[in-house]
């Protein structure tokens, strides 16, 4: 297992559900913590406390490649190396087969697929040079399987674990290692108006975190592709 002390952790929408949970659990751990969400100011309640040497927040929007730079570059500045990359930000919008909504369709590409991509153009080099970088794409069970018309959102998971094996093969040389997560229902705001799943007993954000840490504090010679997480009993998968 590697050591935290020292080691900086950049993750993407922090400041509610998976991403605030996978924020707090590294920042309990030990680990220095740059943290990329569209109103820094979002941070203040939930960071109150923390030592502000592991800590470093950011403008991040998925939607502005503009600010993936600099966020990249003044974390570089800030801590001087980056170890690992949580692409968290995401969004879902019902987009069916039949229904025609492109707008929304070319967002959710934008948010879920193209930006984690271009965070992981960006940080690579710096992960390269940690030699035990690590890469997390939260994507999603409905990157695994489909359970129904909601085409668009299913679509970008798809591709983020795709974008997951593909990274994997790109870094693993140089002990960059990346894992598509990919959890069911979890009791956040996102999965508040899902009405065919009880809200109760969806997973707790924390289980998510949980398991995202434990990633991140694997050596490089135990290495998880993909990571399933369920709340029900699927035998799909």
């Amino acid at each position: 297992m590697l050591a935290p002390e020292g080691r900086v952790i950049m993750v993407s929408g922090a400041n509610r559900g998976i991403g605030r949970a996978i924020a707090e659990r590294l920042h309990d751990a030990g680990y220095t913590l740059s943290l990329g969400v569209r109103d820094p100011g979002s941070l203040t309640d939930m960071t109150h406390g923390w030592s502000p040497d592991r800590l470093f927040c950011h403008h991040y929007d998925a939607e502005d490649k503009d600010t993936h730079r600099l966020w990249v570059d003044d974390t570089i500045t800030r801590f001087g190396r980056i170890d690992g990359l949580v692409n968290n930000a995401g969004m879902v919008v019902r987009v069916t087969v039949e229904i025609d909504r492109d707008e929304e369709l070319d967002r959710m590409w934008a948010v879920n697929v193209k930006a984690p991509l271009s965070m992981i153009r960006l940080a690579l080099p710096h992960l390269r040079k940690s030699g035990a970088g690590r890469i997390i794409n939260v994507a999603s069970i409905a990157g695994k399987a489909v359970y129904n018309n909601n085409v668009g959102y299913a679509m970008t998971k798809f591709a983020a674990v795709a974008l997951s094996h593909a990274t994997r093969h790109c870094g693993w040389d140089d002990g960059v290692r990346c894992t598509a997560l990919c959890p069911g229902f979890v009791a956040t705001d996102m999965t508040a108006d899902v009405t065919t799943f009880p809200h109760e007993q969806m997973m707790e954000p924390g289980d998510i975190a949980e398991l995202a840490a434990t990633l991140i504090a694997l050596s490089n010679t135990a290495s998880i592709a993909e990571l399933v997480i369920n709340c029900r009993n699927d035998v799909t998968l």
